[in-house]
Order: structure tokens, then sequence, then C-alpha cells
């Protein structure tokens, strides 16, 4: 399960949303996670909520103006209704200083109470995107992450396949290395599964015969991604004469490969000599644009071939 420390959420989103610490500093140690077994009822971030509280509350001009309404007694009481067991932080967006009623119960619970001049949904945007990334799902799977023509590429196959030297030749056609050997695959939405390289890892590719290369020495500083959104899987298998003759060459069936619960694209391409596997990837990506935009080759081409023979009977 990943988690992460309040005091780690504020020196990565200090100088971004300008946070200051004014109470609860001794709180720095509360940990935010997406453990949905015992925190199910609980969200990340928004803004004050006394039914469904959220594990950091921010409070913006419309929450302080309702605070404001009360006696002096009933603010206080009503601000340590927010500070159950398994709050994080509360975060006070665009309104000042904080409240004198709300820096004794923090400190006492040592709940964290920051403060930022930004503008409340402005900031619930940011700190929603930053969590969804850092305690995404995650996973990892073997083979080789590339930026191929502005698409996250994984490509996959049995060991000595050939899978580096391939990702060697689309590099040197001007594509991105993401991540080699380990890609490390975070559900960042829904729909969306994002991979990146473990910080061991990052620039280097191995390759037979050569050794470790360290790509953005090699071959710049634009050989190299930080991360990429998974689109598509290139699976390399090694395929005899009978296999190939074998192949369905007419399927309109696409295949998928679930990751993190989501569907992702697969092609699979035989390996063999002569072939050249850089054009193949790159025509796959090209292909896998046109499907998405609702052209297929295979079926317009069965298509066209069912009306000449209709006109013929």
């Amino acid at each position: 399960m990943r988690t992460v420390e309040i005091s780690k959420l504020v020196a990565d989103n200090l100088d971004r949303l300008g946070l200051s610490w004014v109470a609860g500093i001794d709180g720095g140690g509360r940990v935010l996670s997406r453990d949905t077994t015992t925190q199910a009822h609980v969200g990340l971030v928004g803004h004050m909520n006394f039914i469904h509280p959220f594990r950091v509350q921010v409070v913006g001009p419309a929450e302080i103006a309702y605070l404001n309404t009360l006696s002096t007694s009933e603010q206080g009481a009503t601000f340590s209704r927010l500070l159950v067991e398994e709050l994080g932080a509360v975060l006070l967006c665009g309104v000042g200083d904080a409240p004198e009623y709300m820096l004794a119960p923090c400190n006492r619970l040592k709940v964290p109470l920051l403060t930022c001049e930004h503008p409340s949904p402005h900031v619930v945007d940011v700190l929603r995107l930053y969590l969804s990334r850092l305690l995404a799902a995650s996973t990892t799977l073997h083979g080789v992450f590339l930026d191929v023509l502005e698409m996250g590429v994984l490509i996959t196959g049995a060991s000595a396949i050939g899978k580096s030297e391939l990702a060697l030749e689309l590099i040197s056609r001007g594509h991105g290395l993401i991540a080699d050997d380990i890609v490390e695959l975070y559900r960042v939405s829904p729909e969306l599964v994002e991979g990146r390289c473990p910080d061991v890892l990052k620039d280097f590719l191995e390759v037979r015969g050569i050794g470790i290369l360290n790509i953005r020495t090699t071959f710049g500083e634009t050989a190299v991604r930080p991360r990429k959104s998974l689109k598509l899987i290139v699976h390399l298998e090694d395929h005899t004469d009978e296999q190939f003759k074998r192949l369905d060459r007419m399927s309109v069936n696409a295949s998928y490969q679930e990751v993190l619960g989501v569907q992702i694209r697969k092609v699979v391409i035989p390996v063999a000599a002569g072939r050249n596997l850089a054009v193949l990837v790159e025509t796959a990506v090209r292909n896998f644009v046109l499907n998405l935009r609702g052209i297929d080759s295979t079926r317009e081409f069965i298509e066209r071939q069912a009306r000449l023979m209709e006109q013929g009977e």
C-alpha cells in the first residue's frame, strides 16, 4: 500500500502552492493512503465537509463566511468537529491568517494547519492530481517502455528475443526511452495507466554484446522521457515457418491485455530473420491511431471485397 506523509506533501507542493505551516507542526507524520478497506468512507482532499470528511479538509472564503456567522464559542466547537482521528491536515486557502480558534485545537491534537493564498478550487485540483499520481494502484511488468510517435508503447517478449535491440533502433529513429527491463505502471485515473522508470534504472538500456548504455548521454536529452501513458503493448513472438503459415492474416478482432483493470490494446509481432521490427512497430502505432479515429483498414478491405463479389453475382 502506497502512502505519503503530510510533511512530504507540504515539501513537494511548497513552491507550487506557497504553503505556510501555522499550527500542528508535530503532526507532519500523519499519513495519507489509498487503503480503501479501512477508509472506504474517507475521501482524500476536498472542501470542508462534516458528513463525509476528507483526509485533507480545504477551507476557503465560503467556509470562513459560514463560520463567521456563528458565535465565538460555536466557531471553536464547529471547527473542532473537523479534527477527527483520520484527518490528515486542514488547509486554509485565500482567507489570510488563520483564526485564533483554530490554532490551539490543532496544536493540541497535532493536526497540521496550513495556509496558502491560492483559491481553494485550484488547490483542490493540484492536490488531487498530486495524490492520484503518488498513491495510484501500481504494478510492474517486464519489458521496454518507449514513447513512439507520442504514444506509450510497451515492448514485451521472451528473454533474448531482441526487445532491447528493437528499442535501440527506435531510439536512433527519434523515439524516446522511458524504462528498460522493469516498468512501473500506475493507474492514475479509471481509464489511464501511466508508465514510469524505477530511479535506479533511469536513462539506462542494456544491449547484449554492448553492455549498459546511458541513453541520455549517448543520444541526448530528447532521447529519454520521464513518464508516458500506456496505450499499446507490442508482444514479440518467435515463429517458425510453419507458424507463419498458420497466422490469421485477415483478423479483424483486436486483442487486449488487462493492466490494473484497464484494457490495453495488444499487438503480436512475429520475429523472424529479415523482418524490420522498428518499421513494424511504428506502423502498428500509426494503425492504432487510425483505429482510434474509427479507421480500420482490414475491415475496409474485407467490405470492399464483399461489395465486388456482390456486384459480380
